[in-house]
């Protein structure tokens, strides 16, 4: 098995942090210092800042791993580093070792979803799969049809026009919009492009998992029916 995916199975982090610790010189295998792409075997002893990681294992009938949806509350940053104040991790304080699934503005709220499964991270994250984001937008200007029906079409956003997506009014000064892509602070930047600041945004689903009644802080484990729905290759969880 790889390096980095024999760490993520162990719910330490995700294959891409993984890497990342790899490359620090932060993983040893049987005493020597680990490399990216390596392979490690049955018996082999893996270790990180010199402390051996610890396989994860479930009770019958019990989960293996965890997956929860919060709702960030402003403020929040979504990083593992511990040396980030307000880091996403920290707030949350769970009794396992937990991190984000793509990530959330500093500036937004809403929902963002966690796991202990590093394995899962990149199989949610692909756009081949096409999986929704909503959000529920408030900006500075009335928001007009046009606005609307061009931010539906695409925008020009880091070098790249906009994937298409689904928009609706929320009122004279705010819209509801929905995406399949996930481009650092696209919403934001969409606006942007017609001249709006965004005052305020929520997402409020990712996929079949929703908001619902979720308040800024709070949290809740993913149950089945969501969990299935979100990884339906997945055999277990």
């Amino acid at each position: 098995m790889r390096l980095n995916k024999h760490i993520s199975d162990t719910g330490y982090c995700s294959r891409r942090e993984a890497d990342r610790l790899i490359a620090e010189g932060r993983v040893t295998v049987n005493g020597q210092r680990g490399r990216v792409g390596s392979e490690v075997g049955e018996g082999d002893t893996v270790m990180i800042d010199g402390q051996p990681l610890q396989q994860r294992t479930a009770a019958p009938g019990k989960r293996r791993h965890v997956y929860i949806a919060l709702h960030k509350p402003v403020g929040i940053t979504c990083t593992t580093e511990s040396s980030v104040k307000g880091n996403i991790v920290d707030f949350v304080d769970h009794r396992e070792r937990i991190f984000p699934i793509g990530r959330l503005d500093k500036d937004s709220e809403g929902l963002i979803l966690m796991t202990s499964n590093g394995d899962i991270v990149n199989a949610i994250l692909r756009a081949e799969n096409k999986l929704e984001k909503e959000y529920l937008v408030t900006v500075n200007h009335p928001v007009t049809p046009d606005i609307l029906r061009g931010m539906a079409r695409g925008v020009p956003v880091h070098g790249q026009t906009t994937l298409p997506c689904r928009t609706g009014p929320l009122g004279k000064f705010g819209f509801r919009i929905t995406l399949v892509q996930g481009l650092n602070r696209q919403v934001r930047l969409m606006a942007a492009h017609f001249n709006l600041r965004v005052k305020q945004l929520i997402r409020v689903r990712i996929g079949p998992v929703k908001l619902a009644h979720l308040k800024p802080g709070q949290w809740r484990n993913l149950t089945d029916a969501e969990l299935r729905a979100l990884l339906p290759s997945q055999a277990e969880f």
